[in-house]
C-alpha cells in the first residue's frame, strides 16, 4: 500500500512569528491558527474528523486533542499526537495522509503553536532525563542545543573543511527570501556574509547569525482525501510521499555526528514519490542552524557526502534562484515557534504550490516541492515530496 497522491492539504494557516505574545496561551493559539486554517480551506468546524495536536516540548502532552477538540467544539471521530519536535510538521501531514487513506477520517487537523508569554507563571522542564548517561545529566554541553549542533559543525569541520564563510550562504540566501517576506522577523533587516562570519560565536564553530530566532507563533494545515478535495476553493497540494527515520534520542553514542536521519527518510520518501532529488523545483528544509541544511542536503541527494559546504557556493537558494530554499526566510530569519518551527516548511510549501506566496513567490513553475522536518539533535527526522498535479 502506498499513501502516493491519496491525499492532499487543502487548508493552512500560519501565524505571524512575534518575539512574544504577553497574555496569549498555548490553547488559544492553537484556536487562531487552526480555525483560520478551517476557514482557508472552506470547510466548517463540523467537517473536521480527524485532529493530529503537537504539544510544545516543554508543556504538558495529557490529553491535548481531547482539550482542544473541546476548546474548538470539534468531536473528531480519530484522534492521535505526534511528538516527534521540529519533525512533527511533515510527520503529521504524513501521519494525516495515512488515516485519511486508511478511511480513519476525510479532514483531519493538525496544528502546532509556542506561546513565548514573557507574563506566565515560570514553569520549567521536568527533573533529570533517566534516559542521559551520569555525565550528561550533571554537566551537559551548554544551554539549549547549540552546544550539540556545536559539535556536528565542529566534526564536519574537522572531517570537510565546511567553516564558518562556506555556511554563512545558507544564512544569507534564507535572508534574502526573509527580506522579501512581510511577517518574517527579520524582514527589514539584511545580511552579508561578513555579517555572519563576524556575528557574536555562540558554540564553537556555530556563530550567532547561523542559528535559529526563537518567536511566539502557531501554524495548523488541514489534509483531506484527494477526491474530495478538488471541490474545495483552492488548489489542493498532494502528498506523493513521506517518511521518518529516528535513530536515537541523544548523543551519548552515535556512529557518526555528520550522518543526517532524513538520509534513509529521503530514500524511502522519493521512492514513493517516484521522483529524486533533482526533480524537485523548491526545497523547504528544516534550518534549526546552517549545518542542519548543509547535511539535509547531502543526506537527502543533493550534493554528496562532504561536499555539501563547496556545493552550495555554486547554488542560488532565493526565491530568484535555480534552487528555491525556505522560501519564507525559514526559521532563521522567519522565526522558528518552537516545534511549530517545523510546520512553516510545510505551510511555506503549500504558498508557494498555490502561488500565493506574494512578494517572495518563486520565479519559476513549481510543481515538485521536498519538505523536511528535524526533531532534537539529529535525532529525529522527517521528509516528504508534495505536488500540485494530481496526475504527477
Amino acid at each position: 500500500m502506498t499513501l502516493r497522491g491519496a491525499a492532499a492539504i487543502v487548508g493552512v494557516c500560519e501565524l505571524r512569528p512575534e518575539r512574544s505574545r504577553p497574555d496569549r496561551d498555548i490553547p488559544s493559539l492553537l484556536a487562531e491558527a487552526s480555525l483560520g486554517a478551517i476557514r482557508d480551506a472552506g470547510l466548517r468546524k463540523e467537517d473536521i474528523d480527524g485532529m493530529l495536536m503537537e504539544p510544545d516540548f516543554a508543556g504538558s502532552a495529557g490529553g491535548l486533542n481531547a482539550k482542544m477538540a473541546e476548546y474548538l467544539g470539534i468531536q473528531p471521530k480519530f484522534g492521535a499526537g505526534i511528538n516527534v519536535q521540529g519533525a512533527s510538521g511533515v510527520t503529521g501531514a504524513v501521519l494525516a495522509a495515512a488515516i485519511v487513506n486508511a478511511g480513519l477520517a476525510n479532514y483531519v487537523l493538525v496544528a502546532c503553536a509556542e506561546a513565548r508569554d514573557p507574563n506566565a507563571r515560570p514553569g520549567g522542564f521536568p527533573g533529570p532525563d533517566p534516559t542521559l548517561s551520569e555525565w550528561q545529566n550533571p554537566f551537559g554541553p551548554v544551554v539549549a542545543a547549540n552546544g550539540w549542533y556545536a559539535m556536528i559543525a565542529q566534526r564536519y569541520e574537522y572531517l570537510y573543511g565546511g567553516t564558518v564563510d562556506k555556511r554563512a550562504k545558507i544564512a544569507v540566501d534564507q535572508r534574502t527570501n526573509a527580506n522579501h517576506n512581510p511577517v518574517a522577523a527579520f524582514y527589514t533587516t539584511p545580511i552579508t556574509r561578513d555579517d555572519v562570519v563576524n556575528s557574536r560565536l555562540v558554540a564553537d564553530p556555530l556563530h550567532l547569525l547561523e542559528c535559529v530566532m526563537p518567536t511566539s507563533g502557531g501554524s495548523a494545515f488541514i489534509v483531506g482525501r484527494a477526491d474530495m478535495a478538488r471541490s474545495l476553493p483552492n488548489k489542493p497540494v498532494y502528498i506523493l510521499g513521506g517518511a521518518v527515520h529516528i535513530p536515537r534520542q541523544h548523543f551519548q553514542h552515535p556512529s557518526d555526528f555528520v550522518i543526517a536521519p532524513v538520509e534513509r527518510a529521503a530514500k524511502r520518501t522519493f521512492a514513493m514519490a517516484k521522483y529524486g532529488p533533482h526533480d524537485m523545483d523548491v526545497l523547504e528544509l528544516y534550518d534549526s542552524y546552517t549545518i542542519t541544511v548543509i547535511l539535509e542536503l547531502e543526506g537527502s541527494g543533493f550534493a554528496k557526502t562532504g561536499e555539501g559546504a563547496d556545493w552550495i557556493q555554486d547554488q542560488d537558494f532565493t526565491f530568484r534562484g535555480n534552487l528555491p530554499l525556505n522560501t519564507h526566510g525559514g526559521q532563521m530569519s522567519y522565526g522558528q515557534a518552537g516545534d511549530a518551527g517545523g510546520f512553516s516548511q510545510v505551510t511555506e510549501a503549500v504558498f508557494q504550490a498555490r502561488g500565493a506566496a506574494g512578494e517572495r513567490q518563486v520565479m519559476k513553475d513549481v510543481n515538485l516541492l521536498f519538505v523536511t522536518g528535524s526533531g532534537g539533535s539529529f535525532a529525529q527526522q522527517s521528509g516528504m515530496v508534495l505536488t500540485t498535479d494530481p496526475n504527477a
